[in-house]
């Protein structure tokens, strides 16, 4: 990867998001780029598309995994948490402790993937604690915060808004807000969740709403940058639409799609 260019070079950036542990893609994803964006979601805890594939599936077998997704898909969280709940209990020892086992196996070969520069933040299956072990020298993790990449000013905003999933980095819609607020006006606001939009936070696979966040909506329309910059849903209803000055994308799913989005200018 070429570093940020001097004077009037065009630059490129390469954007990714959700990449559910696709480490081989991730590897080339900043080729012909000045720097990499990843907007989160790393680990990989059960696939969608293939049971076989996850943190679940390999503790409790594809058929259990075949099972919890039926009950989410069907929305039936309470019968999921109740599967879940009793696989663990025949599991035995720490639930969290083996969770963060499985965690750090997956970021031990995610992380050293990523090119250098690469800017990133956090999705809302991460777990930000452990960051700071694992990000090497060239990627700068930011979140209610801002880079400078190419003379254009990156605001970044990680993790999701509170869900019947609980998933490890759900945050208070305050909290949430608070971070967008921090990051002010910008050219690019990068966010792991979508704006509160229907057709941007419609999952046509899983049928279901994810949640977006309204105080993104309104920030976009209030600091109108040039591009909002998202993933977390996976198969979007619409994967981009403009709100008023902003073109808002969806640049995930890196884990299905294996290609990064390209931003020049």
């Amino acid at each position: 990867m070429a570093s940020t260019p001097p004077g009037n070079r065009r630059t490129r950036i390469h954007v990714v998001s959700d990449v559910h542990g696709n480490a081989r893609d991730l590897a080339r994803a900043g080729e012909g780029a000045d720097a990499l964006i990843c907007l989160g979601d790393l680990v990989l805890f059960l696939d969608y598309a293939d049971h076989s594939r996850g943190i679940f599936p390999d503790l409790f077998g594809v058929e259990n995994a075949d099972r919890l997704v039926e009950l989410r898909t069907a929305r039936r969280f309470e019968e999921a948490r109740e599967l879940g709940g009793r696989l663990w209990a025949g599991v035995g020892g720490d639930r969290a402790a083996l969770i963060e086992k499985a965690v750090r196996k997956q970021y031990a070969e995610l992380f050293p993937a990523f090119p250098t520069p690469t800017y990133a933040t956090y999705g809302n299956v991460d777990m930000p604690q452990l960051w700071p072990e694992f990000a090497g020298p060239g990627t700068t993790v930011l979140d209610g915060q801002r880079a400078e990449i190419g003379g254009r000013v990156f605001g970044f905003v990680g993790g999701g808004l509170r869900t019947p999933m609980r998933t490890p980095y759900e945050i208070s819609d305050e909290e949430y807000a608070a971070k967008i607020e921090a990051v002010g006006e910008v050219d690019v606001l990068c966010t792991h969740i979508p704006p509160e939009v229907p057709e941007l936070v419609y999952d046509t696979v899983a049928r279901r709403f994810e949640r977006g966040s309204r105080a993104l909506l309104d920030a976009i329309r209030r600091t109108r940058p040039r591009y909002s910059l998202f993933g977390h849903v996976h198969q979007p209803l619409a994967r981009r639409m403009r709100i008023g000055a902003t073109e808002c994308v969806n640049v995930g799913h890196f884990a299905g799609s294996g290609k990064p989005w390209a931003l020049e200018w």
